[in-house]
């Protein structure tokens, strides 16, 4: 994160004693990225989070995966996906794509998920819709439908979905994982060399959410879900991991709604990295928003054709109507995949009649990756097979 926050109590030095009212030792955590030479956090624990009572393999079962071949535009209905009635966040997820850089997996969560860590990388939420609150190590998170929330690498976390607040409809949550193998954040060209949001960036730090106050909830022999590079170990923790009194740095989890993402447009039609929102390692993710749109009397406001020649592109449509995609099956919940090696573009017509728009009511996030994304089990369950030949109108042949 670019700035620094304080939650709770800590000592006015680091690293000196801190004592609880019985006179004991807090336990300090240093959590930290880049190996001390970046970001961190300092939190401190009523008990030793070191303090393990058993270490247990659990297979990971998230099915095989694919290359796109032949390769081919491909289109998915998240809306048609499976899930059970008590799935949640974290063991719910079915993986649609991957690659060496990111997963990208899909949930729609009923029940709070297994305390959980991932040891791998940051993760990125995405909540399509309903309300979780979103409780970690650092405080709880209360997130609803467009909230995007960064969990830090081996940031402790649960996912507890819930009947109310924004978004909140039945009591489920849908959302858009991104695992990534290293750290999600602001693009760099947004910052200063300090960490601060720059003018030009479509948001600032007046639109983060971090969480707020802490949980201290009691418990022994508590379980936790950790993904690391072996694949996934459950530890038993002699006692709960939510026992921080304060904590202070500039990492820890946070929130960044899409509605809050300040368009930038222009007399013709604008590139998507005017839209990105947050970068990873070798892939970005951009969002695409309610905007006034090209406005040099000449302007054809549709995407033009384009070649994704270094990356994959994946859009999921989230809310509106996506004026490029009439036509093509695609609706609220869809997911499209153009792969590096297609050239793809706006449907036929919609060029055209795009001519004299002011305002697209569109809401989407898209991924580009640069390198190509496999398919998982949950594509191959939610694919439409007609969608690589809509442009010409016609089946393979």
């Amino acid at each position: 994160m670019p700035f620094y926050r304080q939650v709770g109590e800590i000592p006015a030095k680091r690293h000196t004693q801190f004592r609880s009212p019985q006179g004991s030792l807090y336990a300090e955590e240093l959590m930290g990225v880049e190996g001390f030479s970046a970001d961190s956090a300092l939190l401190y624990h009523r008990n030793l989070p070191t303090a393990i009572v058993n270490a247990v393999a659990v297979a990971d079962e998230r099915g095989p995966l694919r290359p796109n071949h032949p390769l081919k535009p491909r289109s998915y209905r998240t809306q048609d996906l499976k899930f059970a009635g008590d799935a949640d966040a974290v063991t719910g997820r079915r993986r649609m794509f991957a690659n060496s850089d990111v997963t990208i997996a899909f949930a729609v969560a009923a029940e709070p998920s297994p305390l959980y860590r991932n040891a791998m990388g940051d993760e990125l939420l995405y909540v399509q819709g309903g309300a979780a609150t979103v409780e970690t190590i650092y405080g709880a998170l209360d997130v609803g439908d467009g909230d995007y929330v960064v969990i830090p690498t081996s940031c402790t976390y649960r996912v507890v979905p819930h009947a109310s607040g924004r978004g909140a409809g039945d009591g489920t949550v849908r959302l858009l994982i991104l695992e990534a193998r290293g750290h999600i954040g602001p693009p760099k060209r947004y910052l200063s060399a300090k960490g601060q949001f720059l003018e030009h960036a479509p948001y600032c730090e007046r639109d983060l959410r971090g969480p707020v106050g802490l949980l201290l909830a009691e418990g022994t022999d508590v379980d936790v879900l950790v993904r690391h590079r072996g694949g996934l170990t459950r530890y038993t923790y002699a006692n709960h991991p939510f026992d921080v009194v304060g904590w202070d740095g500039c990492l820890y989890p946070w929130v960044f709604n899409i509605d809050d993402f300040e368009p930038i447009t222009g007399r013709v039609h604008q590139p998507p990295p005017v839209h990105q929102t947050f970068e990873g390692p070798n892939f970005v993710v951009c969002s695409f928003c309610p905007r006034k749109v090209d406005y040099h009397p000449l302007s054809i406001p549709v995407p033009y054709n384009h070649a994704n020649v270094d990356s994959d592109e994946l859009m999921f449509y989230v809310r509106g109507d996506y004026e490029a995609r009439k036509g093509s099956g695609i609706g609220i919940g869809s997911m499209s995949l153009h792969p590096s090696g297609f050239t793809h573009g706006p449907q036929p017509g919609a060029a055209e009649g795009s001519i004299g728009a002011e305002f697209f009511d569109e809401t989407a996030v898209m991924v580009d990756t640069f390198a190509p994304l496999d398919l998982g089990e949950a594509a191959e369950a939610a694919e439409d097979p007609g969608y690589a030949w809509t442009w010409s109108g016609r089946g393979p042949g």
